[in-house]
């Protein structure tokens, strides 16, 4: 007769609790990689639009420097904290003495990263997109080529620089009626009118910029008041092209420019409208009535008593 094995019956209830607790282990970890993954993917989506927004017209990842360094895997370089703060305020780091901050504001010829209009969450997932990103391939060869020919400006006719000139200062009409630029920005040159004082002057623009960052800021500016005049009014590529090779041509020749001054004219035509209105008051008041209209019918009754 053969001996049989029998397990008590607790050890078998341990052993299914033990199988129950691997499983229900296995499958919250599943759950939560699952989680953090399509978090993760849901937060790259959110930033690729905030930088798209916001970002894209200063700086590039992957795709070299433009107004401002190029972002690839600039997590290497600086904590997360670091970069929540500079994209925040950039101004608010600088003042504070921050050396990097500091650095990154002297070496990109000091101009002023606008504060966002971001959450926390929203800039944390800015950040999330560049890391993401910056594995990417570097720019196309046909991307590259397109920027290093607006960068020597080869292409911009003398008929695309006037175009440009007659579009910064509103002579010709934005195809999508969008503002000129002379209404917020001043430029040196012989032929343009002075310009508004609300923006920075804009004659050494392109030697600051380049012509890849002009061309950025003008088809997706980074700047709030830029964003609302220009809401759903976008300049074309034409446009763009334009401006940018006029504003390039302003910045070659403006040592030998002199801003368009118009104050002796001004008063000139003040006086000559002066004159004007006062010989015509002059030939109304000739004409004016010196006595009442009833004086007549006064003096005949005074006479006939």
């Amino acid at each position: 007769m053969k001996k049989q094995n029998f397990q008590p019956a607790g050890q078998k209830i341990n052993k299914g609790l033990k199988r129950c607790a691997v499983f229900f282990i296995a499958a919250l970890l599943l759950v939560i990689t699952n989680t953090v993954c399509y978090s993760s993917e849901a937060d790259q989506l959110e930033g690729a639009a905030y930088f798209k927004q916001m970002c894209v017209a200063c700086h590039t990842i992957n795709g070299g420097v433009l107004v401002g360094p190029d972002l690839a895997n600039v997590q290497d370089r600086r904590s997360d904290e670091w970069l929540h703060g500079f994209i925040k305020s950039s101004q608010t780091l600088i003042n504070s003495g921050d050396p990097d901050a500091v650095a990154v504001f002297e070496q990109f010829n000091k101009i002023v990263m606008p504060d966002p209009p971001f959450s926390d969450d929203q800039i944390a997932a800015i950040i999330v997109y560049i890391k993401a990103a910056s594995g990417g391939e570097a720019e196309t060869a046909e991307q590259e080529q397109e920027a290093a020919l607006i960068e020597t400006g080869v292409g911009g006719t003398e008929e695309d620089i006037i175009l440009g000139q007659n579009l910064f200062q509103g002579k010709v009409r934005l195809e999508n009626a969008g503002p000129s630029c002379i209404s917020c920005h001043h430029v040196k040159n012989d032929a343009v009118i002075g310009g508004g004082i609300l923006a920075k002057e804009l004659t050494t623009v392109f030697s600051r910029m380049g012509a890849p960052g002009v061309r950025a800021i003008l088809g997706s500016a980074p700047f709030p008041v830029m964003q609302q005049a220009y809401l759903n009014k976008p300049l074309t590529d034409e446009e763009i092209f334009s401006i940018v090779s006029f504003l390039q041509q302003a910045d070659r020749d403006h040592m030998f420019q002199q801003p368009r001054d118009y104050g002796v004219k001004l008063a000139g035509t003040g006086v000559v409208g002066l004159l004007v209105l006062l010989v015509v008051f002059s030939l109304i008041w000739r004409k004016r009535k010196i006595k009442p209209v009833n004086k007549d019918v006064f003096d005949r009754q005074v006479k006939s008593k």
